[in-house]
């Protein structure tokens, strides 16, 4: 295989121009926040900045859900899960580091322990003093939940709307835990009040700044994962379990075993995504969980185009940014505005906004979505056959 073969973006043009265009929009958007004057026009404030990091955020959440629903046919309806657990990793970081600068002064209990009259700190708060510790239980955190849980589940060959609804019920039953004060992670409120992170305030623009270029470098590194996996002989195996799963295992791959490595890198990218939108909107509480975040980023991916890798991104920032100007326009009924967008995608954009853009692209060439059930499937048949030979 040639070096140019190898290539992760290689004929991937939507994915191409998606790097090339948050490559430009993390560059640009600091000089133009930071180094030009307020008065200017085509100054850009530090609000539309972090707005612009949430999106990027989301963005990578959908990607991470795309790549199990798209390529692997996984639909998960607990995603938010993973999202907030790993906001939940990155709070604890933070709200260590306030110290002695909380309400009540104490430098070893966050607030909210000392309003409820907590003693000590719990002991898996221990460690989280160090961002080292927090960036790698981002990661641990959900992978933990999802190997455990992928495990019981694709082992009992759990699938379709019954791997969809169990999801949905663990989601709901860890948001009714975190809603709880006992659990040590702010009940209700959450955590929140965070002054700094990494010694950096949080209020300064140059931090926002630095965030919002943190949130684009992470996009990026997950899409290019992501293409790499999609574009291999892994991918090809994901998407022929999506098309013809007895098949697939009848010719002998261990579809648990593919299912399981998928669903946990997801879930990794999801706490990533949870990590980076915490900082930079101030706050992580037990709604994160609600089932109907999980649902929310389902309708991102089948807006953009499911098994369009760029499509789950363009379908996110265009969701939130429908969000974003439909409360500001019209409050009274933008969630109307916004069901209404649905629903129009829904009948005139059945593959999604991407979908009509590759809609006249053969599928078989290694782009992102395959159609041709039996292909992929002999495909990875041959590459059985070669294996066991």
């Amino acid at each position: 295989m040639s070096v140019t073969q190898r290539t992760w973006l290689k004929g991937d043009v939507g994915g191409s121009w998606l790097v090339a265009l948050i490559v430009l929009t993390i560059v640009m958007v600091p000089i133009l926040n930071l180094a030009v004057p307020v008065e200017s026009p085509l100054h850009i404030s530090t609000y539309t900045v972090s707005l612009l990091g949430k999106y990027l955020s989301f963005a990578l959440l959908a990607l991470a859900v795309d790549l199990i629903w798209g390529y692997a046919g996984i639909l998960s309806l607990g995603h938010g899960a993973f999202f907030a657990l790993g906001g939940y990793a990155m709070g604890m970081y933070m709200m260590r580091q306030i110290g002695d600068r909380g309400v009540y002064g104490n430098p070893i209990l966050p607030d909210f322990m000392v309003f409820l009259n907590w003693s000590e700190l719990p002991w898996y708060w221990y460690g989280f003093d160090s961002f080292a510790f927090a960036a790698i239980m981002v990661l641990v955190a959900p992978a933990l939940l999802a190997f455990v849980f992928g495990w019981l589940a694709f082992r009992s060959r759990v699938t379709g709307v019954y791997f969809s609804i169990i999801t949905q019920a663990l989601t709901y039953a860890l948001m009714l835990a975190f809603f709880r004060n006992d659990m040590g992670f702010g009940g209700n409120n959450g955590l929140t009040d965070f002054k700094d992170i990494l010694g950096f305030s949080l209020q300064s623009d140059a931090t926002k700044n630095g965030l919002f270029v943190c949130s684009g470098i992470a996009l990026i590194g997950g899409y290019l994962l992501c293409r790499y996996i999609v574009s291999s002989k892994l991918g090809r195996v994901l998407v022929s379990i999506r098309d013809a799963e007895s098949r697939t295992r009848f010719i002998g791959y261990r579809v648990e075993h593919y299912k399981l490595f998928v669903f946990v890198l997801s879930a990794m990218l999801a706490g990533v995504a949870g990590a980076l939108y915490v900082p930079q909107v101030g706050i992580i509480n037990p709604g994160e969980f609600a089932p109907l975040l999980s649902i929310e980023i389902i309708i991102w991916v089948a807006i953009g185009g499911r098994g369009f890798l760029y499509g789950a991104v363009l379908g996110a920032i265009l969701v939130n940014y429908g969000k974003t100007y439909f409360t500001g326009a019209f409050p009274e009924i933008w969630l109307f505005m916004l069901g209404g967008l649905f629903v129009v995608a829904t009948l005139f954009l059945p593959r999604g906004v991407v979908g009509l853009l590759s809609a006249r692209k053969s599928s078989a060439g290694g782009n992102n979505a395959v159609s041709s059930t039996g292909s992929v499937a002999d495909n990875a048949g041959g590459v059985a056959g070669k294996e066991t030979s």
